[in-house]
């Protein structure tokens, strides 16, 4: 272990310095919340998500044995949005995203997830979805808010940005209306809930996301809520039974071969976490990210 040390980590995703033009995965913080439903508080989650990142410089991937920083990747920073406009947000948010090659987003609520994969839609047929939450999010309006944090997928679907029947929901806990639930299993969705993962266990679990996406194109979609709030307390809206953190690890690093085009973590409320586990949480989930993308690579 040598060169700076870790609490001396220049603020920026694992303190990358790589010039936007030199990488073609970027990492952006979108620092939105106005659309959440109960605790808000994830504007500031890109800023403790990126400091909490610290904590992953000091050597390579344990299960890879490689740097995933050796990847083309680069912090850009925070994306504009309409200060007290939800609408204008989002606007904003599909205008910057759409300006990447491949991009891992820092939320921020999981409202941000719909402009991010309203840039995608141009470039090929509507993308699988692996998404983990404690929440379907497919209300079609969140207390008539038509695009709070829990309807971004009701419009995904709608739109025809994501393929229903290559989407696949995992954690899945919350109370939810019998019409929510129908609607959203009607049209394709496969929902593995919590309590399912727990019974089959990280790999089953992670063979059957594998097969629900295929192999075409796909968008990888982390609710920090999907962790149970002893392993997570740092979110907006918390549920109990949720996964451990060692489990949704697990998963991911089954989920080699997918072909990813993107990614976000969402929902981290860092005020409701003394100990920055959280952030940390989210953090690692990045960094495992890239690792498959690296993996990807030199497969």
């Amino acid at each position: 272990m040598a060169g700076t040390p870790t609490f001396a980590t220049p603020h920026a995703f694992m303190g990358l310095r790589r010039a936007a033009s030199d990488a073609s995965i970027h990492i952006a913080g979108i620092p939105l919340d106005i659309g959440t439903t109960n605790r808000s508080g994830a504007r500031f989650g890109p800023h403790a998500i990126r400091h909490a990142s610290r904590m992953l410089v000091d050597g390579d991937h344990p299960g890879t044995g490689q740097d995933p920083l050796a990847l083309p990747v680069a912090d850009i920073g925070d994306f504009a949005i309409a200060l007290g406009d939800l609408q204008a947000s989002l606007a904003l948010i599909e205008q910057q995203a759409a300006a990447s090659q491949h991009l891992i987003v820092l939320g921020g609520e999981h409202g941000v997830t719909l402009p991010l994969l309203r840039a995608l839609r141009g470039r090929g047929a509507a993308l699988g979805l692996v998404h983990f939450d404690a929440h379907v999010d497919t209300w079609p309006d969140s207390f008539g808010q038509a695009f709070g944090h829990g309807s971004p997928f009701y419009h995904a679907i709608a739109e025809g940005l994501i393929d229903p029947h290559r989407t696949v929901q995992v954690g899945i806990r919350s109370p939810v209306q019998r019409g929510v639930w129908d609607w959203t299993v009607g049209q394709g969705v496969t929902v593995l809930t919590a309590e399912q993962v727990h019974e089959m266990g990280p790999a089953a679990c992670a063979a059957r996301v594998r097969d629900v996406v295929g192999g075409q194109p796909a968008y990888l979609s982390l609710d920090i809520d999907v962790l149970d709030p002893a392993f997570a307390p740092g979110t907006g809206t918390p549920e109990i039974g949720g996964l451990a953190s060692w489990q949704l690890q697990a998963i991911l690093r089954r989920l080699a071969g997918i072909a990813f085009v993107g990614m976000d973590v969402v929902e981290v409320a860092p005020a409701y976490d003394v100990s920055e586990i959280t952030a940390l949480a989210a953090a690692t989930l990045v960094w495992e990210y890239l690792a498959l993308k690296q993996a990807a690579l030199c497969a």
